[in-house]
């Protein structure tokens, strides 16, 4: 459960501002995207690889 304190004088805009990132970051709506849509799993393996192969190339493209 996620949630904000607001701190003494603080305005509601600044509260919600900070709840959105604490949302965003605990990555609750990329969890619940991926428990609705079932994927193969031929499928998830696939991306998996392709996620490794853009992270080797972005790693080696720092090296350079």
């Amino acid at each position: 459960m996620i949630g904000v304190t607001i701190q003494g004088n603080e305005s509601i805009d600044r509260a919600l501002r900070r709840f959105k990132k604490k949302y965003e970051r605990s990555g609750v709506l990329r969890e619940f995207k991926a428990r609705t849509a079932f994927v193969k799993p031929s499928i998830e393996k696939r991306m998996a690889r392709m996620k490794a192969i853009r992270r080797q190339a972005r790693f080696q493209a720092e090296q350079e």
